[in-house]
């Protein structure tokens, strides 16, 4: 299942992040791709803040990974992989201390760990678009599959205008 949006803020970027935030009830690994400034990290932040982050949440370009802890108990990975010249980096990074199947792992840039990143339940693609940004979700297992079809009633919230959601 794929869904298209037109997310005409960046407040529209964040209420997605939140909303699929809400239905993630266990571990999952989510894949963000966009160009830089395409609203990855800000996707990012709307997903953290749905699940009680209070703290800044800032783009891991430097640290490669940040790691949080939620309000209910969940831990959360955000990875930056931009600086990533060979997949097998990964490993000195820890990979495998946070990609554990406990947790959840989002991941910007995630082709830059291709072959050694478990593989992802949602891929999203952010780009820029007529002033706004296009998005696609993918679902690429059943986990992903269950969270694009619960988001699917709200929709029209994430886009701000409301109309504009199709299911290919």
């Amino acid at each position: 299942m794929t869904i298209a949006l037109v997310l005409a803020t960046p407040e529209a970027t964040e209420r997605l992040g939140a909303g699929i935030a809400r239905e993630v009830t266990g571990p999952c690994v989510i894949y963000l791709r966009g160009d830089l400034g395409a609203g990855k990290t800000t996707f990012a932040r709307g997903f953290m803040r749905a699940l009680g982050h209070g703290g800044t949440v800032k783009s891991p370009t430097y640290t490669l990974v940040e790691d949080y802890a939620t309000a209910g108990g969940q831990r959360v990975f955000h990875c930056d992989l931009y600086r990533i010249a060979d997949p097998e980096e990964l490993e000195y990074i820890g990979i495998r201390d946070f990609a554990d199947g406990c947790s959840v792992l989002l991941v910007e840039w995630p082709e830059r760990g291709q072959g050694v990143l478990p593989p992802a339940d949602l891929d999203i693609r952010l780009r820029f678009a007529d002033g706004a940004r296009d998005c696609r979700a993918t679902a690429l297992s059943a986990v992903g599959e269950r969270l694009l079809d619960r988001i699917q009633d709200g929709i029209a919230a994430v886009e701000g205008d409301g109309n504009n959601a199709t299911k290919p």
